[in-house]
């Protein structure tokens, strides 16, 4: 796209550029009169900061400035752009950092794959972060982020952290829990989970020591984002799992529902089957409480299918569960010493409790055989269904 193309589509589209800025004093005007070559509709948020940037930013009458008091941290900063530009009438927002690892001329990149998307979609610049001079620390930072926004999201994605991005302001959550470098992760978690794309585009990166300030507190903030992305994962595995399975299953009538997410979902009839087996395995185990942590986490962990296995699991539903219990007493009661002897006795708790290691036992034996015998139905029906998937 030339130049004039590229800002009549800014105008069209009603996207602005927000700058998040804290003492970047030695880049922040390369970076501004960078973007000025294809908008005008810039939105600096200077968060507090002690050096030269107020004098820089007063040299551009023709941009938006919001002046934080102290600094309070990059997320706060994105989040008060994003209040602006809504108020302001805009419906995106493309996010530069301002240490100058970002090229405003990769600005058209995102503008171009918007208007290719049909519907509104998040971007992210993807960066090469294999080249020379990339921090070691932030190679290994992306891949963590990446491999856990896919656990939390199902989405694949190359680069997650860099903050070189194009938000849909319409679309993105109105209220955050986070105020710093984590907020970057969580927003794109959040805005997923509400079904709206996330894609990655490609954009070149600079990491010049010279001049680059870099506010991350290595241990402060990653201690930080993991408890983030702890907090997601459990968000993920009880809620927004079982929302997807549910609806779904509501929009789909019960055979087409078995065709699209059982018979032509991904993996093969081997893989489907241990799916199912590992599902029923955990279901019938005695972990109370962390069955659906348990399944989730395992199928990932093997790349099995988690839809399989999460139904699967759920043949401990309350009114299967006394069944489970007496088989799994039954089962357990040869191999302790002892009056166990369950049929004359009151099917609860407290029976459960007192004959604890009979219950262990028979519930290891249940669930082995029952996953066993499972597995090898599943196959046998899908290899005869789909005999091609093998």
């Amino acid at each position: 796209m030339t130049i004039p193309e590229v800002r009549n589509a800014i105008s069209e589209k009603k996207i602005c550029v927000l700058i998040p800025t804290y003492n970047n004093e030695k880049t922040l005007k390369r970076v501004i009169d960078g973007v000025l070559d294809y908008t005008e509709n810039i939105i600096v948020i200077n968060d507090g900061s002690t050096d030269s940037t107020a004098q820089i930013l007063s040299t551009y009458p023709q941009i938006t400035t919001i002046s934080l008091p102290e600094n309070k941290g990059k997320g706060n900063g994105l989040k008060t752009g994003f209040r602006k530009a809504k108020k302001s009438g805009f419906d995106y927002a493309i996010t530069i950092d301002s240490d100058g690892q970002h090229y405003p001329d990769d600005i058209p990149v995102f503008v171009e794959a918007l208007l290719q998307e049909k519907e509104d979609v998040l971007l992210i610049g993807n960066r090469n972060m294999s080249q020379d001079g990339i921090p070691k620390k932030s190679s290994f930072g992306n891949r963590f982020s990446n491999f856990w926004f896919w656990f939390e999201t199902g989405i694949k994605l190359e680069d997650t952290q860099s903050g070189y991005r194009l938000y849909p302001l319409h679309k993105i959550p109105k209220k955050y829990f986070t105020p710093k470098f984590e907020f970057e992760i969580e927003i794109i978690v959040r805005t997923a989970w509400r079904h709206v794309p996330v894609k990655n585009v490609p954009v070149k990166v600079l990491y010049d020591p010279a001049e680059r300030v870099s506010h991350f507190r290595p241990f402060k903030d990653f201690t930080r984002i993991s408890i983030l992305n702890t907090i997601l994962v459990i968000i993920t595995l009880f809620y927004i799992i079982p929302r997807n399975f549910v609806n779904n299953f509501k929009k789909k009538s019960f055979k087409k529902f078995i065709k699209e997410d059982v018979l032509e979902s991904d993996g093969s009839n081997r893989t489907k089957a241990f799916s199912v087996a590992l599902g029923i395995f955990i279901g019938l185990s005695p972990f109370w409480g962390l069955h659906t942590l348990l399944v989730i986490s395992l199928a990932v962990l093997f790349k099995l299918n988690k839809v399989l296995a999460f139904v699967a699991s759920n043949i401990s539903l309350p009114p299967f569960i006394p069944f489970v219990i007496a088989a799994s007493l039954f089962l357990g009661a040869p191999f302790v010493h002892g009056d166990s002897n369950i049929l004359t006795q009151e099917l609860n708790f407290d029976l459960v409790k007192n004959n604890l290691l009979q219950y262990v036992i028979g519930s290891a034996i249940l669930a082995t055989t029952m996953a066993t015998l499972s597995g090898i139905a599943t196959y046998l029906l899908l290899h005869k269904l789909n005999p091609e998937n093998n």
